[in-house]
């Protein structure tokens, strides 16, 4: 099946609509930041750079460390740009562009998400490191694609009984992240959580600054919910969108946290820089 361009759409330069790359600019090893002064952040530990593009809040650099080929590439903030970078980083990898046709032979890529985050369980130390064993989106990107069994729906039954969702909201889906990129990176310095992804900063996390969230008592039934001693952990706005569509496109996926805010406590950290750069630091010498 050939796409037709207003599916596939490739700017003149013959690279991919908003992320302005060529397939060759990418490597298989992908790390993704939401800020894109962050892209900078990780790509000066590498050994060289030799791709440097952007285009909206979409920048990327591609280079070596250790031998190791890694692109790094900001998103922007929530699911729906993950939609966007998701589907055009595969499309880089799994589609022909001058035929528009689907590779016949399929590449696998592994993509990390290196975030920050709030949790919400008083004993999960500011500044401390997570990984998103398990997410649980409020955003609804995966029902607006075919999936069979790749969600936990008992989780989502519980969730949804605890904390009265209202049915006219997006059903909350949950995923779990690939245990091969999750054993990589496992520490006995790392928790392994349950993070919650939400369609917002403000109300949908329950920050009340002039308006009034509609759902104030939401936080204290987000962070009561346990199902088979399993808690929800910390809040933020793209995991569940990368654990989707990455195992609806067949690649591997892993969320690492940075623990900047606890509202439980209402602690936020005060060296936010440091601390992502130690979680940088420790995902670049696990990946190379």
């Amino acid at each position: 099946m050939q796409l037709k361009p207003a599916e596939l759409i490739i700017n003149e330069d013959g690279s991919i609509y908003h992320l302005n790359l060529l397939p060759e600019d990418i490597a298989t090893t992908i790390i993704t930041v939401g800020d894109p002064d962050r892209v900078h952040q990780v790509s000066r530990h590498f050994d060289t750079i030799e791709v440097k593009k952007g285009k909206r809040e979409f920048h990327t650099h591609t280079g070596h460390l250790n031998g190791k080929r890694i692109s790094v590439i900001s998103t922007g903030i929530g699911t729906d740009n993950i939609d966007i970078v998701l589907n055009e980083l595969d499309a880089l990898v799994n589609i022909d562009f001058k035929t528009r046709i689907l590779k016949e032979h399929h590449t696998s890529l592994n993509i990390i998400r290196i975030g920050t985050t709030g949790a919400i369980q008083p004993d999960i130390p500011i500044d401390s490191f997570l990984i998103s064993k398990y997410s649980i989106g409020f955003d609804g990107l995966l029902h607006f694609y075919e999936h069979d069994e790749i969600n936990y729906t008992k989780i989502e039954d519980e969730f949804i009984a605890h904390t009265s969702w209202d049915t006219n909201k997006a059903r909350p889906y949950v995923l779990s992240y690939s245990k091969k990129l999750g054993e990589l990176f496992s520490d006995n310095r790392i928790r392994l959580g349950f993070t919650a992804t939400n369609t917002g900063f403000y109300g949908p996390q329950q920050r009340q600054l002039r308006i009034k969230p509609s759902q104030m008592e939401l936080m204290e039934k987000l962070s009561t919910f346990s199902y088979n001693d399993l808690k929800l952990t910390n809040l933020e706005m793209e995991t569940s969108g990368i654990y989707a569509l990455a195992q609806l496109l067949g690649h591997e996926a892993v969320s690492l946290n940075c623990i900047l805010a606890n509202r439980s406590t209402g602690e936020f950290s005060i060296t936010p820089t440091q601390s992502v750069d130690n979680l940088i630091e420790f995902c670049l010498k696990r990946l190379a």
